[in-house]
């Protein structure tokens, strides 16, 4: 796995070992990367559930201000120190060990605001739905925040029609789809 553009590509990214983690494929990465590059610029990028912090360390190679990685994995939060230093993008970046609820908690304590907001949660486990819900009357989200979801094909996302947020666009993948999601605006 590597950084596919931007100030830190070709920098090879190191993964942890074992299955608790599904690296995001450089093609999905790119693809995703180019659906929101006219939103990167600048932004403050929220990494939930990191993994690595492939995302996030993307996001900032390719010129986000900064980006929060949110991980409650000790060995994969060893990871993302790695890759941060290994790509020189540590300055920009911000570490947090604990789940995504608490940590959406802790932000807003801090008075955090986020342009783009992804998550790619162990599939199929309803956490997508855990993580909207603290949103929900979030101060880290603001009218033009960009919520992004890494989610199995099967995940549904019928409960949104109940919620503040909308569905904008879907991409589908052979094994999974990136659902990206906004606050409704209100008339």
């Amino acid at each position: 796995m590597r950084v596919i553009a931007g100030k830190a590509k070709r920098i090879q990214l190191r993964t942890i070992e074992g299955l608790e983690t599904r690296p995001t494929t450089d093609r999905i990465k790119e693809t995703l990367f180019n659906m929101v590059n006219n939103r990167l610029l600048d932004c403050d990028f929220l990494d939930l559930f990191s993994g690595s912090g492939a995302i996030g360390i993307e996001a900032l190679s390719r010129g986000a201000g900064s980006a929060v990685f949110v991980e409650n994995n000790k060995n994969a939060m060893e990871c993302i120190k790695h890759n941060l230093n290994v790509t020189r993008l540590a300055d920009r970046g911000k570490i947090l060990l604990m789940d995504a609820v608490s940590a959406i908690r802790a932000l807003e304590v801090q008075g955090r605001v986020f342009d783009i907001i992804f998550m790619d949660p162990p599939y199929n486990h309803l956490y997508e739905q855990q993580v909207l819900n603290a949103l929900r009357n979030s101060g880290i989200v603001y009218c033009d925040t960009l919520i992004i979801i890494e989610a199995s094909k099967e995940t549904d996302f019928d409960y949104l029609e109940e919620s503040p947020f909308h569905i904008i666009k879907e991409k589908i993948y052979k094994t999974n789809k990136h659902v990206f999601i906004e606050p409704i605006q209100s008339a």
